[in-house]
């Protein structure tokens, strides 16, 4: 069985270090958020928009179960089994 499609709705999804409610529902540990701007000797605000991008990085680990479809309040992410 091939592994789900997941998309993401990055123009929904803007604070995702600050929200994690997909990190947090996700046992398999499919996403990870990264860093958009690094600015030397200064840390990133995980509560600015756009500062934060949320990423698929383990998609093969994804069992299509949808809790990160679920729980994410703006509906940015899509999962197609």
């Amino acid at each position: 069985m091939a592994a789900p499609r997941i998309s993401i709705d990055h123009g929904k999804c803007t604070t995702p270090f600050d929200c994690k409610r997909c990190l947090q529902a996700c046992d398999p540990g499919v996403f990870w958020v990264l860093p958009v701007k690094n600015v030397k000797f200064k840390e990133t605000d995980p509560k600015e928009p756009g500062a934060w991008k949320l990423t698929v990085q383990y998609r093969a680990l994804c069992t299509g179960c949808k809790e990160c479809m679920k729980v994410c309040p703006v509906d940015a992410i899509t999962i197609t089994v």
